[in-house]
């Protein structure tokens, strides 16, 4: 699991505070899509056909410290649920988000592709998109 942009108290966003959140958007997809690219990389050069996909979405989540003999720092809640949602419900090599999260992407200049509706225990039928793996932005970014 992965995280970006974790900061502030909810309910206190102003303008700039969403545009570093949607900021913070693009560099997950952007990270997703470098991890993609390395792996490919690997696999050539090991003879290996190691796969990934990614589950991206983005919202408010709890942090803290738990466990009592070992603990750790974790992130959770619906927001963190949901992206395991969009993980678990993928195809290889695509990067799965919801409908609110390829609003944000498309914006920020993603194309995202739309993939259907999924079950999500709890919450019912939700939109979800792919987000398009365009290797030029990661390859200008000296990430491949």
């Amino acid at each position: 699991m992965v995280a970006a942009g974790l900061s502030g108290t909810p309910g206190q966003a102003n303008n700039q505070d969403r545009d570093r959140q949607q900021a913070q958007i693009g560099n997950m997809v952007e990270f997703a899509i470098a991890l993609i690219g390395k792996l490919n990389g690997i696999n050539r050069h090991s003879f290996n056909s190691f796969r990934l996909c990614v589950g991206i979405n983005h919202g408010p989540v709890i942090a803290g410290v738990i466990g009592a003999r070992k603990p750790q720092y974790d992130i959770w809640g619906n927001t963190v649920n949901i992206a395991s949602w969009m993980e678990s419900t993928r195809e290889l090599r695509k990067n799965r988000v919801t409908e609110e999260t390829s609003d944000v992407l498309q914006k920020l200049g993603y194309s995202c592709e739309y993939r259907g509706f999924i079950n999500v225990k709890g919450k019912g039928e939700l939109k979800t998109f792919f987000v398009s793996t365009d290797m030029s932005k990661q390859q200008g970014m000296g990430l491949s």
